[in-house]
């Protein structure tokens, strides 16, 4: 029984040895083959953004898609490594804090041709350290527009028809005061 024993512990010692070192090595700041990084992956309104995917094989290209987040589409293309398609695209400066999917869709004449990965981006109006650390310190983004409260704005921003609307106030205001005057000293119309 104890033979047996060893004997078990040694041949799972060995598969265990075997599939270890037949694993195949992985490439350091390699994209991953199956998705698509995205880097900075945490940015503010009007970062530049890098994407890159090996997923779509050697010398291959995709169709980025970045409008969930405002910025469309956009090629990747293999330029310093050709199992390697990468883009870039530059975040609005009108997008809103939140988490977006940017996706690329594979092109070419391979087996990967159509294949689609995604990975996600994260904008925040705030910079944090790791992203300052990979781009310069960006401006502070302001919010622009008015502020959607539900009171006033009948006539809307335009200030030439709130200017309309108080002289039509005004005109009736001076006409119901001339009326309430006569009236008061019994004058007839």
């Amino acid at each position: 029984m104890r033979t047996a024993r060893k004997l078990t512990a040694s041949a799972a010692l060995a598969v265990t040895s075997a599939g270890l070192l037949g694993a195949p090595a992985v490439a350091v700041n390699a994209p991953p083959v199956g998705g698509l990084e995205v880097s900075p992956a945490t940015v503010t309104p009007g970062t530049t953004v890098t994407v890159s995917t090996a997923a779509c094989g050697t010398d291959a290209s995709a169709t980025g898609d970045a409008s969930a987040v405002g910025a469309g589409t956009f090629a990747l293309v293999s330029a310093e490594r050709p199992e390697v398609a990468s883009g870039r695209f530059k975040v609005p400066p009108s997008a809103q804090p939140g988490t977006y999917e940017i996706v690329a869709r594979c092109a070419g004449s391979g087996a990967d041709d159509g294949r689609q990965v995604a990975g996600d981006l994260s904008v925040t109006l705030t910079s944090t350290a790791s992203a300052r650390e990979e781009q310069p310190v960006p401006v502070p983004v302001h919010p622009r527009g008015h502020v959607k409260t539900g009171v006033g704005g009948a006539l809307g921003p335009d200030p030439v028809k709130t200017a309309a609307g108080v002289a039509v106030l005004a005109v009736a205001a001076a006409g119901g005061t001339w009326l309430l005057h006569r009236r008061a000293r019994g004058d007839r119309i």
